[in-house]
């Protein structure tokens, strides 16, 4: 039995692509269940295919599934449904079936509307899905009734099994690692948090299990084998367990993985030693959910966290050469101007260096969204408009779509405006272990504004001077490549090319067979046109095809063409072998 695992496309485009981009951890574990059990399956990332539907119909002739998965989150159910059709028109008897935190709040909903959907697995999906399987492969003569988790059609009409139990051992999971390669890894289910706009409380239960140490190691490690060396930790909060935390970054440091991470807390979940040793282990940006300056607001979505708490752990995270990036929502019930405001002075109280703003959507599964229904009557049908999601200032008649996106107006231009601020104010830790990591992580904020979202952002003030002063202080901890590098290209953009030759040159002292330290250098010498001396730098690199282009051009401006004839010979020996 062939079966294909799809995440499919979103309805609307995003800024950011990767929001979207990465296939939801849940489907390589569904699919490593699978193979584990010898079931051949294919995972299909469709979430950039819905613009080119010839393409779906292609993979699903070439492939010829027996059985097609949908991973719906909520906003890609639109998605799910499309290429469903898509399924049932090249062979009616493939079967259908949902699965994800979208498919578990409205499984109804999809079998009510829906009739190419043939199942819906609700919750935890590998057993469910694995036992499926099994009973279409034996030839599915009678409902399905005795797996839990799922729902079908009985007698026309949408029905559910019993609810399956939360597995009790994730380490007794087949591990992604094995099977497939990806960045997205995380050490938990589940969060004990009820904030009101999340789903997570009703899909988890505010249970949070864990993996061990040594299954989660060894998922890095697996990944990192295969070439992986950046990492999304994507659980919920992943600093619950304090001496989990330490024990695993402990691992990561002797092993010497040598790997790059980005985490999701709590702010009441950090504390110094904790962030040091995340540092330690890769970690470079942590994300916090603050919501909103209003405690008010706060206490709204239960959120349950002060303002202390949030100035705490922004100051902490920092301190330890980590990246603290903030969420926020706007456009809650009693957003005011009054309440941007208090938002903008905490901004500025804890400084964050990334922050992202949201409108509050209203999700299925939610709180919120429950109690929408049930003071407006509404049901679930509202999804049967082709729709992502709906906003939470749709609902409610004292605030509108204009004073709304004012608000995040204001909120975005009020934080770009004081970004350079915050990071002229950055406050480490003055502890010399942490040197070579302080230069790092503020080599990698510069890159931002030098060259990344941060330089092309037309609301961030003095981009490049903010660069060249984040290059320098990183530079004053540790001799960091990337700082060398990009101070370098810094000063070439700036027609500074005596400075830009200057700190390269301090660069290659230290990184002396750096090839890109090499070739800026050589660039800036060129500009001054210093060729000798170019060529010089270059010639210490010879196995490069980029430096060998580079010494035909000097050798061309030097009119040495017995120069440029040896290394173009070189040239197209590099590039047979």
């Amino acid at each position: 039995m062939k079966i294909l695992l799809v995440y499919p496309y979103f309805l609307d485009n995003r800024i950011n692509e990767e929001d979207v981009s990465a296939i939801p951890m849940g489907l390589y574990y569904v699919g490593a269940m699978l193979r584990a059990n010898g079931y051949a399956v294919d995972i299909l990332n469709g979430y950039n295919l819905g613009p080119v539907p010839h393409r779906i119909y292609q993979l699903l002739g070439d492939k010829q599934p027996d059985v097609v998965g949908f991973s719906i989150l909520h906003a890609n159910r639109w998605g799910g449904i499309d290429i469903a059709r898509m399924v049932k028109k090249v062979n009616p008897g493939t079967r259908v079936v949902f699965g994800g935190v979208g498919a578990t709040f409205l499984w109804e909903h999809f079998l009510t509307h829906f009739p190419e959907i043939d199942y819906v697995v609700r919750g935890e999906g590998e057993h469910c899905f694995l036992e499926l399987i099994r009973f279409l492969e034996n030839g599915a003569g009678k409902n399905p009734t005795h797996i839990d988790g799922l729902a079908f059609r009985k007698g026309g009409r949408p029905f559910k099994t019993k609810d399956r139990p939360p597995l009790a051992d994730l380490d007794s999971l087949p591990m992604p690692a094995d099977h497939f390669a990806f960045e997205h890894i995380s050490l938990t289910r589940g969060c004990p948090a009820d904030c009101t706009f999340c789903g997570s409380p009703a899909f988890w239960k505010r249970r949070v299990r864990f993996h061990s140490v040594d299954y989660f190691v060894a998922q890095l490690t697996r990944l990192r084998e295969k070439g992986v060396g950046f990492f999304f930790v994507s659980d919920d909060t992943f600093t619950l367990k304090r001496e989990l935390v330490i024990d695993i970054c402990r691992r990561i440091v002797e092993n010497r993985l040598d790997i790059v991470w980005v985490a999701i807390s709590r702010v009441d979940c950090v504390d110094e030693e904790m962030l040091v040793w995340m540092r330690r282990a890769g970690c470079t940006q942590i994300s916090f959910g603050v919501e909103s300056g209003s405690g008010k607001i706060r206490d709204l979505y239960h959120k349950h966290i002060s303002e202390a708490a949030i100035c705490r752990a922004f100051d902490l995270t920092v301190r330890c050469g980590i990246l603290a990036r903030a969420y926020f929502i706007y456009g809650a019930p009693g957003e005011s101007e009054h309440t941007i405001d208090q938002s903008l002075a905490l901004l500025r109280r804890i400084r964050p260096l990334s922050t992202i703003f949201y409108i509050l959507d209203l999700f299925p599964g939610t709180a919120l969204y429950e109690a929408y229904k049930q003071s407006s009557g509404a049901t679930d049908d509202i999804w049967l408009d082709r729709v992502e999601d709906m906003l939470y200032f749709e609902t409610d008649n004292t605030l509108d779509k204009t004073t709304v996106l004012q608000f995040g107006r204001r909120l975005r231009e009020a934080y770009f405006d004081r970004l350079s601020e915050f990071a002229a104010r950055i406050d480490l830790a003055d502890d010399p272990a942490l040197y070579p990591l302080h230069a790092d992580f503020l080599s990698r904020l510069a890159l931002t504004f030098s060259h990344g979202d941060y330089a092309m952002n037309p609301l961030v003030k003095n981009s490049l001077d903010t660069a060249v002063m984040l290059f320098e202080r990183s530079l004053g901890y540790h001799p960091d490549h990337r700082a060398f590098w990009g101070l370098g290209l810094v000063y070439q953009h700036l027609r500074r090319f005596e400075d830009s030759v200057t700190v390269l040159e301090r660069g290659i002292r230290h990184h002396k067979t750096s090839l890109d330290l090499h070739m800026a250098l050589a660039n800036s010498l060129m500009r001054l046109n210093r060729y000798p001396e170019a060529r010089k730098y270059l010639e210490n690199l010879p196995d490069h095809p980029q430096t060998v282009e580079q010494l035909i051009r000097c050798c061309r401006f030097m009119g040495d063409r017995e120069g440029e004839k040896t290394w173009v010979n070189r040239l197209e020996s590099l590039q047979r072998s």
